[in-house]
């Protein structure tokens, strides 16, 4: 990769911004830089740009980088700012280009049942057109207004990835500018291809680094007729743990399987003001079942509830209604906001294979004792995927700078050596950028390296992310 300075946006280059977007496009007062140098990473630093250029189309979008190309200006793409590894952030200034106006569903094709979006739709957008012609777009990371571009560009998963998978399942065909400003199109309306390599799913988890997305073809399908919530209290996380096995054999895959803890329920509890059933118990399982029929689930439900108590769960709550199941499911996505309000905090969203979640969180409980840091612990049951949460409560600033990296480190490196990886939805952004470099192989690093330097010799598409 280029280490060429790069150069600053002079009142030319601004002139030359505003001829390719329009002038009310291209965005310079200090507010909309402030509101466009942050994400919604725990601990929010700014890096202002030195313009916002808001793209409407893909011609734009190519206009813009053929210019960055020629001067050699930073472009960090963005969507809905909300993202949480400091994905979209402009770390070295220079163009933030905002595909948020690019917001067109172009496309719901019920025949092929596919939905084909500009980047800046939002999931809540395309999930109410595709309910709108009896489709589903089952994808949820937990944030209805993150956009689609945003959820490409990080692979983002979330709670129903044990049936349905993450974002690349569901990525067909993708519509992208290189850096150089040329207009790639890749991909199609159809669900398999061995043509070539397969450049859709090497810029799908990309992180705008190698490419800006313009258009997507998504895979849709059809919604459940009916589901269900369990939400199964057990004395400890490793009891719950050792359940999941015997969940996953039931005849239903559940859409969603989260574990919890008890000070994380307690958190929650606090902040929405709701009692959670079962709550003073240790730890939890919420288990989301969707299926074909009301039988079908219903028998799903109680192979599931035999399934719990061969593992010593203390109850198998349904809720009564659909509003207090929704009230759980709220709870849940809420994670992230109850903790945020404890001070300082970090967020680390590591993977390992699920088997070991209660040895690995066990280390991790060990790791902060060691520390003198509190970690709270909730994830994805079904896949592996832990949140853990270091917080600051009772630290000082300076005990809190001093003790979190050690502990960060410790903890990647206990999540590798249990076969696990840095990021299991978030993405590395520049948050998590030294763990992944400190821990990923040179041959490994030397390839991803070599494929950005090919697309993006100059190191102008989201330069600090990744390396």
């Amino acid at each position: 990769m280029s280490t060429k300075a790069y150069q600053y946006l002079t009142p030319t280059l601004m002139t030359s911004l505003e001829r390719i977007a329009g002038r009310g496009n291209v965005l310079t007062s200090a507010e909309d830089l402030e509101k466009y140098s942050l994400d919604e990473m725990a601990h929010r630093r700014p890096y202002r740009p030195g313009a916002v250029v808001i793209a409407r189309d893909a011609d734009i979008v190519s206009g813009i980088m053929r210019l960055a190309s020629r001067h050699r200006i930073p472009v960090t793409p963005r969507g809905g700012g909300t993202g949480l590894s400091g994905g979209c952030i402009p770390l070295h200034g220079g163009i933030v280009l905002s595909l948020e106006k690019m917001d067109r569903i172009l496309e719901i094709d019920e025949t092929n049942q596919m939905a084909v979006v500009e980047p800046g739709v939002t999931l809540g957008a395309l999930q109410e057109a595709a309910g709108a012609r009896g489709l589903s777009y089952p994808v949820y990371p937990g944030e209805k207004s993150a956009t689609l571009g945003g959820n490409i560009a990080t692979n983002a998963g979330g709670m129903r990835a044990v049936k349905y998978g993450v974002t690349r399942h569901f990525v067909l065909g993708l519509e992208a500018v290189l850096a150089g400003g040329q207009v790639v199109n890749a991909g199609g309306k159809f669900v398999k291809c061995t043509t070539g390599y397969d450049f859709t799913q090497l810029l799908t988890g990309s992180e705008g680094t190698l490419a800006v997305i313009t258009k997507a073809t998504l895979r849709l399908g059809y919604p459940p007729a009916s589901r269900e919530i369990l939400f199964v209290p057990f004395p400890g996380l490793e009891t719950a743990i050792e359940a999941v096995p015997d969940i996953l054999r039931c005849s239903i895959i559940p859409a969603g399987l989260e574990f919890m803890e008890r000070d994380i329920i307690q958190l929650a509890e606090e902040y929405t003001g709701r009692e959670i059933p079962c709550s003073r118990h240790g730890a939890f399982l919420l288990i989301i079942l969707e299926g074909n029929s009301r039988e079908e689930v219903l028998q799903a439900s109680r192979q599931i509830e035999n399934a719990v108590r061969r593992h010593h769960a203390v109850d198998v709550f349904v809720p009564p209604s659909e509003k207090s199941g929704r009230d759980l499911l709220d709870a849940r996505e809420k994670f992230y906001q109850v903790i945020r309000r404890l001070g300082r905090v970090e967020l680390i969203d590591t993977v390992v294979p699920r088997s070991l979640i209660p040895r690995f969180l066990g280390q991790v409980k060990d790791l902060a004792r060691r520390h003198g840091i509190e970690v709270i612990a909730y994830g994805h049951a079904g896949d592996g995927n832990v949140h853990l949460h270091p917080v600051g409560r009772g630290l000082s600033p300076q005990d809190w700078e001093t003790r979190l990296p050690a502990l960060m480190k410790a903890i990647y490196e206990t999540a590798i050596e249990m076969g696990g990886a840095i990021s299991g939805e978030h993405g590395l952004g520049f948050d998590k950028r030294p763990y992944f470099q400190a821990f990923a192989s040179p041959e490994l690093l030397g390839v991803m390296k070599a494929i950005k330097h090919a697309l993006d010799p100059d190191n102008i598409l989201n330069p600090g992310k990744l390396f």
